[in-house]
């Protein structure tokens, strides 16, 4: 999993570079980045628990639109579906931002590091099972395009909080 994530945000790296440097230097900053990120396990999560933010923060607006159309379909279950998943994705971008800000705020090891790093793990476990409550709503709502767009998107981001969640737990037990 570590891998897969290194090489997605080794191009959002590539392309953000690509566009100041040109392709010639982009080899060479890339190159760089991914082997400082690598180094170091802090830096690596508080990437990877940005980019979950930022793909968590997508499905609310997203969703409160399905809604707002869906109120005027034949199925209340789908509306009931997409209401409980703006709820529970808006708790989810909350407990991943509270994550994100106290991964910037950590204190040197020992107790205090102990506790502000179980807090992250316990957010990010929490979005984990906001999100997969989200997908568990829909499973009595007939297949449509709206379930499985839906679905698939929040799939997608439960993906990126996982691989976060794996470095942040990676990144307590080298410091730990």
């Amino acid at each position: 999993m570590t891998t897969l994530f290194l090489y997605s945000t080794t191009n959002i790296a590539r392309c953000r570079r690509e566009l100041v440097f040109g392709n010639i230097e982009a080899r060479n900053v890339r190159l760089n980045v991914v082997k400082d990120v690598q180094q170091d396990a802090g830096r690596l999560a508080r990437i990877a628990v940005g980019i979950s933010l930022s793909e968590a923060m997508l499905i609310p607006p997203y969703v409160s639109n399905l809604t707002r159309q869906a109120e005027y379909g034949p199925d209340p279950r789908a509306t009931n579906a997409l209401r409980d998943c703006f709820t529970v994705f808006a708790d989810a971008v909350e407990q991943i931002r509270n994550s994100l800000k106290q991964l910037g705020h950590l204190g040197s090891a020992g107790q205090a590091f102990e506790f502000q790093v179980s807090n992250v793990q316990t957010w990010m476990s929490a979005a984990l099972t906001n999100e997969e409550t989200c997908t568990d709503g829909f499973d009595e709502v007939p297949d449509c395009p709206v379930k499985t767009d839906v679905c698939d998107r929040v799939v997608k981001v439960k993906e990126f909080t996982s691989n976060a969640l794996a470095l942040v737990n990676t990144y307590v037990a080298r410091e730990l």
